[in-house]
């Protein structure tokens, strides 16, 4: 072998030591970041981020401009899946008294709104 060639195997080899170098760095930083991604806060951070993004996914069409505006055959019944998973989920869990509740301090919270919107105008 000449010189030439003993310098050009002496790179390659220098250049896949390097590699592998950097490939352990990748296999090291990867095993972090799972490990990282398993524990029980950051499970729940991203299962509460998935939810969120799906109910904004969801929810878009009705908060667009004219979404609820003028709650016609078609807007309820695209608004009956949800009326009818929050009722079930209150009927299981007993909730009814303080879901009424709720609705009726809901409903004069708007009402409230309602009226002092008007007297500002």
């Amino acid at each position: 072998m000449s010189h030439q060639e003993e310098a050009a195997v002496a790179a390659e080899k220098l250049r896949l030591i390097r590699e592998g170098e950097l490939y352990r760095i990748k296999v090291v930083h990867a095993k972090a970041l799972v490990t990282q991604a398993l524990q029980p806060d950051a499970l729940m951070h991203g299962a509460v981020e998935h939810a969120v993004g799906m109910a904004q996914a969801r929810l878009g069409g009705l908060l667009q401009p004219g979404g609820l505006s003028g709650l016609n055959f078609r807007s309820l019944k695209s608004l009956m899946p949800y009326a009818l998973t929050v009722g079930s989920f209150i009927a299981r869990k007993r909730l009814i008294k303080p879901a009424l509740a709720l609705a009726v301090v809901a409903g004069a919270g708007v009402a409230w709104l309602l009226r002092h919107k008007r007297t500002q105008e």
